[in-house]
């Protein structure tokens, strides 16, 4: 990286991309009974998650469906359901977090904290025809077969299977999964997955861990957006500018469809970083480019999805130095992707 460090100002956050469509989705609430993609595998056939197929009339959904904004009251039974507890991210989507901290894995001579790569996600959106599920889970080579057979007993789409880290010891592997359906069936499914793949919700989180050793400052103006601390790890989440469809859906960013940094401390302001960038099939070469130069080391490419339009690539990267020396090297690969801009500072 360049021992020189510049202090770029950004573009403003990037949260602001579903605003556009907020109200617009609010009055698709009312619409009637599920009509798309079940959670049994049957694509395009009408039905629910449980297997109760209807006859829905179809004229009452748009063939383009928004996510229809909801309170956090709504997901309270699918956090029952699952056991877990969530957050409500932009009004649309409900996430529940999934972190394997029963998992002690190293790369590259680095202990890997649970919220830099070891934490996977259920993440839940409302539409006319009903909810979609949207995830990943963090899984041992052991536990791989059996998670695979569970997502196929339950219905439930596997869309990727990766690796998001180099060198690892012990080997762990990513699987992300769609369903559709009614929410709290699906919930009670996925738990059913889950039981296959450990038990890390008997882990509890650290009592207390030490302050991030990183000028976060720095990073934030470098990247041109602000961090989110969390423990040891900071990090971004940034979608892109354009309108991302999966199944006549619009799917908005935090379901899974946004670019992905993490800095996890390692003292003396040194942070290993890791993540992914969302790419389209034009702006792959280039990112790829533009890490390599900057010393990152390429670890995966791949999709996460079947039929997103347009269709996105995701790279994932590694790369140990000074904070905001690795800020700098990962701005140029982030300039070449169609990112939303950043909201302004309230």
């Amino acid at each position: 990286m360049s021992a020189t460090r510049r202090r770029r100002t950004g573009a403003p956050s990037v949260l602001g991309a579903l605003a556009a469509f907020t109200a617009s989705a609010l009055a698709l609430a009312g619409c009637g009974a599920p009509v798309g993609h079940r959670a049994d595998g049957h694509a395009g056939a009408p039905g629910r998650a449980d297997g109760h197929t209807g006859a829905p009339d179809r004229g009452h959904c748009p063939r383009l469906q928004r996510p229809v904004a909801t309170a956090d009251a709504d997901w309270q039974p699918v956090a029952k359901a699952l056991g877990r507890t969530g957050a409500l991210r932009e009004n649309v989507v409900f996430g529940i977090s999934l972190p394997r901290r029963d998992l002690k894995v190293t790369s590259r001579g680095v202990d890997i904290g649970t919220s830099l790569a070891l934490n996977g996600s259920a993440d839940f959106a409302r539409y006319c025809d009903g909810t979609m599920l949207m995830g990943d889970l963090v899984l041992t080579e052991d536990e791989l077969p059996k998670a695979t057979e569970a997502l196929q007993e339950a219905g439930i789409e596997q869309t990727a299977l990766h690796k998001h880290l180099p060198e690892q010891s012990p080997p762990i592997w990513w699987t992300h999964f769609h369903a559709m359906g009614d929410a709290v069936t699906l919930a009670r499914k996925l738990k059913t997955v889950l039981e296959v793949s450990g038990d890390p919700i008997a882990v509890p989180p650290p009592a207390s861990t030490p302050p991030i050793d990183l000028d976060t400052d720095g990073i934030d103006e470098t990247l041109g957006r602000k961090g989110i601390a969390e423990g040891r790890t900071y990090k971004f989440f940034l979608g892109r500018a354009e309108t991302v469809t999966s199944h006549g859906h619009v799917l908005p960013a935090p379901i899974g469809v946004d670019t992905v940094i993490k800095f996890q401390a390692l003292g003396e302001e040194q942070a290993a970083v890791t993540g992914d960038i969302v790419m389209t099939a034009g702006e792959v070469q280039n990112v790829i480019r533009i890490l390599h130069r900057g010393g990152f080391e390429i670890v995966e490419l791949h999709n996460h999805m079947l039929d997103d339009q347009p269709r996105l690539f995701y790279v994932h990267y590694w790369g140990v130095g000074d904070g905001v020396e690795l800020a700098e090297g990962l701005r140029p690969a982030l300039d070449a992707t169609n990112l939303a801009p950043p909201a302004p500072a309230s």
